[in-house]
């Protein structure tokens, strides 16, 4: 049609993805799953890391070689407006391991989300596995602003796997066979 434009669905495009749109899910662990605990307003810490080590090479001077080492990742760090009415297993989590040191390791998947809502799995996710509390803060209290509060909660994992090739070579497969 002349002078209408199409909505465009960027899932199924080679537009790069939004990263506005985000769900947080807790598989396992012990915990019970909340509606609260899968909106934060931030995620960061989806980071991996090839460490290497140098390696001097008798009677070569001029370079080393460096070989791959191991792979280390950041913490996930989450963010979202602090609730205080609101029952939160992933709170009583934090707090159990804070109070506590008693941890109980869950699978976390960070999903992007479509115009609907709908989680784009498995190409728009990541799977944190073995995660667990490391660090858990409130924003400041400050009577000159009149801003949310906002709970910020670290979590260390033993591995990220991204899901995305995941899910391409499941097209693939789909194409071929």
């Amino acid at each position: 049609m002349v002078g209408v434009k199409e909505k465009t669905n960027f899932i199924d495009s080679d537009f790069p993805a939004n990263r506005y749109h985000f769900m947080v899910s807790f598989l396992g662990g012990g915990l019970i799953r909340s509606p609260y605990d899968i909106r934060f307003q931030k995620v960061s810490g989806l980071s991996a890391t090839i460490e290497t080590r140098e390696i001097k090479e008798g009677g070569e001077n001029i370079f080393m070689q460096r070989l791959p080492n191991r792979v280390t990742y950041e913490n996930l760090k989450l963010e979202r407006g602090m609730v205080v009415k609101s029952f939160s297993p992933l709170a009583i989590g934090f707090d159990l391991a804070m109070s506590t040191l008693t941890l109980i390791p869950s699978n976390v998947l960070v999903m992007l989300l479509d115009e609907n809502d709908n989680p784009i799995v498995p190409d728009g996710s990541w799977l944190l596995q073995q995660a667990y509390p490391v660090k858990w803060s409130v924003s400041d209290l400050d009577a000159t602003q009149n801003e949310v509060m906002i709970e910020s909660m670290e979590l260390a994992y033993s591995r990220l796997q991204s899901l995305r090739h995941i899910g391409q070579l499941l097209k693939l497969a789909k194409q071929v066979f």
